[in-house]
């Protein structure tokens, strides 16, 4: 008999995890018992992250260089970030400390939070040098020249960064990009280690969480341990399309017991109740599975298999010092869950053409503004949109983006550039010439992981003799690939200059 709700305790050992088999100490028990003078009290499934994330070698070097957290909202994983980051500072002498988050004002809550904690005990308080918030630095420095940071990575400013620990918050946004600027200059740090943290996968932009859960799958099926990573994952197994009504193998989201094995912290922070009244408001549309159940939507391993245009074809395109001239053209695509949205830029280069994702981002309320932005900033000859795709229903918001006079109502207002409407045979059309530009070697582009990522992705999608993008699995967002596709073909096709201001 299944026991009240009020009576569920959250279960305080993950569902999916590896741990290092090489260890012979933790530094747990200290940085647990600092955590509770600064008046941190941590709940069992908290030290249990701990106790294994600050497991030493013999050697002295972490047993887990990465370290990853995977478990629902609300559930207090910021509680495991500044334990570990008190211990940095006050105990174990890193140096440099980053703490990162996808947007900035996430950031901005862990440092409220931690730096509350340290100037509320007189014994850290003492110790620390200066409190620095301002539009340039956010960080908290000893007196011992100790720093914690404070970053965002969506803006660019979290690129190229290093320290002895990295604290990488909202992990299920976290690509190649971020990667790929930070792996390599942890080479020359003596000990380092990274920590994961977030809730479950959200399709694309969860690349780097997907391949930290791949690896712990990985070594659960091979019974051998991944030799440097930690991975905790709370959730249910949830059942399959496959399954039929009285399937007992998987996880019943309306299963009381099912929260608690998602929700370590369920009836300490979060009350069963409340998950009653989240289940009921969020309905069997897979939301609450994802955000209450830890049910995440991961890219595959097969995204990363090329197969319209090869990889090596398209990184020998490459060039740093690669930019648009006049005239260009911009485009815009949107994915078809509008989860985000893609404005690429297409220009004349040393003979051939240059490509360029502008902006990839979440969600749509941001676009408007930013259309006009690069508008008045560099006077396109036309903007392209699909108008029998995704982004179609983005065109009244280009066209109001791009009113000379924001206030005017009229049918057929003056733009600051033209909006081109590409029907499908102009999408058939530009990704012909894009795919041609490509094998004729008459193309240019930085080498953006958005992009890459999209073609990797890619696959043909028929439409009579001809061909257009798509994508091959939900995961995969191929909006920049699109958009750079519509802005080349921008720059021949047909436009209605009169009543565009010269802005050149």
């Amino acid at each position: 008999m299944l026991a009240e709700p009020e009576a569920i305790v959250g279960v305080q050992t993950p569902r999916l995890t590896t741990v290092p088999p090489d260890w012979a100490s933790s530094a747990s028990r200290e940085a647990i018992k600092l955590a509770s003078k600064a008046g941190l009290d941590l709940f069992p499934w908290q030290q249990h992250v701990l106790d294994i994330g600050m497991r030493e070698r013999a050697d002295g070097q972490w047993a887990a260089m990465e370290v990853a957290v995977n478990v629902p909202r609300q559930n207090g994983k910021g509680g495991v970030l500044e334990a570990r980051e008190l211990a940095g500072l006050f105990l174990l002498g890193e140096r440099v400390i980053i703490h990162s988050a996808h947007e900035f004002k996430t950031a901005r809550v862990a440092f409220e939070r931690i730096r509350s904690l340290i100037l509320g005990t007189p014994a850290l308080s003492k110790r620390v040098k200066r409190v620095l918030n301002n539009t340039t630095e956010t960080s908290i420095e000893l007196v011992t020249g100790q720093k914690l940071y404070f970053l965002a990575r969506s803006g660019g400013s979290g690129r190229g960064f290093t320290g002895d620990t990295i604290i990488l918050d909202e992990d299920m946004i976290l690509g190649d990009d971020a990667m790929g600027a930070l792996m390599p200059t942890l080479s020359a740090v003596p000990n380092p280690q990274i920590w994961y943290l977030g809730s479950a996968g959200i399709g694309h932009p969860s690349v780097q969480l997907a391949r930290l859960r791949r690896r712990c799958e990985a070594a659960l099926e091979s019974g051998t341990p991944d030799p440097s990573l930690a991975y905790f994952e709370w959730s249910v197994d949830p059942h399959r399309d496959e399954c039929g009504p009285a399937c007992t193998d998987h996880d019943d989201p309306d299963d009381v017991a099912n929260w608690a094995k998602a929700n370590p912290s369920l009836g300490i922070l979060i009350t069963p109740e409340f998950v009653r009244n989240e289940r009921a408001s969020l309905g069997s549309g897979g939301i609450f599975e994802r955000e209450r159940l830890g049910v995440g939507d991961y890219p595959s391993d097969t995204a990363d298999t090329w197969q319209v245009i090869g990889e090596d074809a398209w990184r020998a395109l490459a060039a740093a010092d690669s930019s648009p001239s006049d005239p260009v053209s911009f485009a815009v695509d949107m994915t078809p869950e509008r989860s985000h949205v893609a404005i690429s830029v297409a220009g004349s280069w040393r003979g051939g053409t240059h490509v360029e994702v502008v902006d990839h981002r979440p969600g749509t309320g941001w676009f408007k503004e930013r259309a006009r932005e690069l508008t008045k900033k560099w006077g396109p000859r036309c903007w392209v949109i699909d108008s029998g795709g995704p982004a179609a229903s983005l065109i009244g918001d280009l066209t109001d983006a791009l009113k000379v006079d924001p206030d005017d109502t009229s049918e057929d207002p003056q733009l600051l550039a033209p909006v081109v409407q590409a029907k499908t045979r102009d999408v058939v059309q530009a990704t012909g010439q894009f795919y041609d530009a490509v094998t004729e070697q008459n193309l240019s582009h930085l080498d953006q992981a958005p992009l890459a990522a999209a073609l990797a992705g890619a696959q043909q999608r028929r439409l009579g003799d001809a061909w257009a993008w798509a994508r091959r699995v939900v995961s995969v967002d191929i909006s920049p690939l699109v958009a750079v596709t519509l802005a080349k073909w921008g720059l021949g096709a047909e436009v209605e200059e009169e009543g565009a201001p010269n802005l050149w």
